[in-house]
C-alpha cells in the first residue's frame, strides 16, 4: 500500500516555528511578468529619448521617498508581531464595533505613520484579531490624521490651522464611514486574503518562550519578510506612476480651472497617478493655488493621496482580496469626491 506523501513547511531560523511556503496568487505573478516585460520594452524603444529622463527621475524619487518609510512599517509591523499578544490587542478594542473603527481612524493621532509604511502594519495588526472595519479606517485615515500630516499642512500653507483641521476632519470622517461601509459589505473572510486572517500569520505559536534579543530576531525577520513582500508592488506602482506623469498634458489644468467639478475630479485623478507621500502632498496642492485651482479641489488632492494611489492599490494585493479591493477603492473615491463638492458648494 502506497503510503501518503508527506509535506514539509520549514522551520524557521529566528522564531523557530514552522512558516508556510510563501504562496504567489496567480494574478500577483501575471502583474510582475508584465511588468518586467513592460519595464524591460520601455526602456529598449525610449531609453534614448527626452522624456526618459523625467520619467527616471520620477521613478527614483518615488521609490527613494516611499523605501525608508515602508521599511519603518515593516519594522514596526515586524515587532507587532512578535511583542503584541493578540490577547492583549483584543482587549483593548471595544465591544462595539463602530467605535472601534472610530478609534481606529484616530489612531495616527498617538502612532503617526505614512502611507508608505501603513500597509505592513496594518496587516500585522490584522492577523492579529484587528476587526476588518477598524483595519480599514485605520488604513486610510492614519496617514491624515496625525501630527506630521498636520504640520506638513501648516508649512505648506502658510500656518493657515483651518486648512489643517479642514483636512484632518475630512481624513477622520471618510475614513470612519468607508470602515463601516466595508464592515456592511464584507465579512473578513470575504475581505482579507487566507494568509492574513488570525492564526494564518506563518508563526503558529507565541514568542513569548524565547528571550527579548530571540524576540527581537523575531520581529526584524518578520519585518524582513513583510518588506520584500510588499516592495514588489511598491516598485510596480512606481513604475506606472512615473510613466503617467511624464505622459499627462499640462493643458488639463486650464480647462479644469473654472468647473468645480472636473476641477475635483482632476485633482483626485492627480492624487491617485502621482503617488506622493501624505506629508508632500500638501506642498504640491498648495503650489496650485496659483493656478486658480479651487480650495475643494486642493483639498481632494490632499484628502484622496494618502487613502488611494497607483502603490497603495497595488501594496493593497498583499492584505485584501481584488473585489474587497475595488470595492474600498470605488467608495474611497467616491467619498472624496462627494464630501469635497458639498464643500465648495456649501462655502460659496
Amino acid at each position: 500500500m502506497e503510503k501518503p506523501a508527506i509535506h514539509l513547511t520549514p522551520i524557521h531560523p529566528a522564531c523557530g516555528h514552522v512558516h508556510a511556503e510563501p504562496r504567489s496568487g496567480r494574478a500577483g505573478l501575471w502583474i510582475q511578468g508584465l511588468f518586467l516585460f513592460t519595464a524591460v520594452l520601455f526602456f529598449i524603444l525610449w531609453g534614448r529619448r527626452e522624456g526618459f529622463q523625467t520619467f527616471s527621475i520620477i521613478f527614483s524619487s518615488i521609490v527613494l521617498e516611499a523605501f525608508p518609510f515602508m521599511l519603518l512599517g515593516a519594522l514596526i509591523g515586524g515587532l507587532i508581531e512578535v511583542f503584541a499578544p493578540r490577547e492583549k490587542i483584543a482587549n483593548l478594542l471595544p465591544n462595539r464595533p463602530v467605535l472601534t473603527i472610530f478609534l481606529a481612524a484616530g489612531l495616527g493621532l498617538i502612532f503617526p505613520v505614512c502611507e508608505c509604511a501603513i500597509v505592513p502594519v496594518v496587516r500585522r495588526l490584522v492577523k492579529k484579531g484587528l476587526p476588518l472595519g477598524a483595519a480599514v479606517a485605520y488604513l486610510l485615515g492614519g496617514p491624515i490624521v496625525n501630527p506630521l500630516a498636520a504640520a506638513s499642512t501648516l508649512a505648506a500653507y502658510g500656518m493657515m490651522w483651518k486648512v489643517a483641521m479642514i483636512r484632518l476632519f475630512l481624513g477622520f470622517a471618510i475614513a470612519s464611514a468607508a470602515g463601516i461601509l466595508m464592515d456592511m459589505f464584507f465579512t473578513r473572510e470575504q475581505a482579507i486574503l487566507p494568509e492574513n486572517h488570525v492564526g494564518c500569520d506563518g508563526c503558529h505559536g507565541s514568542h513569548d518562550g524565547g528571550g527579548f534579543f530571540h524576540r527581537l530576531r523575531a520581529g526584524l525577520v518578520h519585518g524582513a519578510e513583510d518588506f520584500f513582500d510588499i516592495g514588489r508592488f511598491l516598485i510596480i506602482g512606481a513604475f506606472v506612476a512615473a510613466l503617467m506623469q511624464t505622459m499627462i498634458s499640462r493643458d488639463l489644468f486650464a480647462a479644469a480651472v473654472g468647473v468645480p467639478v472636473f476641477s475635483i475630479l482632476l485633482m483626485m485623478v492627480l492624487a491617485v497617478v502621482l503617488s506622493l507621500c501624505s506629508e508632500a502632498d500638501a506642498f504640491v496642492a498648495a503650489s496650485f493655488r496659483f493656478t486658480g485651482m479651487p480650495f475643494s479641489a486642493q483639498m481632494a488632492f490632499m484628502v484622496l493621496g494618502p487613502m488611494l494611489d497607483i502603490k497603495l492599490v497595488l501594496m493593497y494585493l498583499s492584505l485584501f482580496k481584488k473585489r474587497a479591493i475595488i470595492t474600498l477603492s470605488a467608495l474611497t473615491a467616491a467619498l472624496v469626491f462627494f464630501s469635497l463638492l458639498v464643500m465648495e458648494y456649501v462655502s460659496l
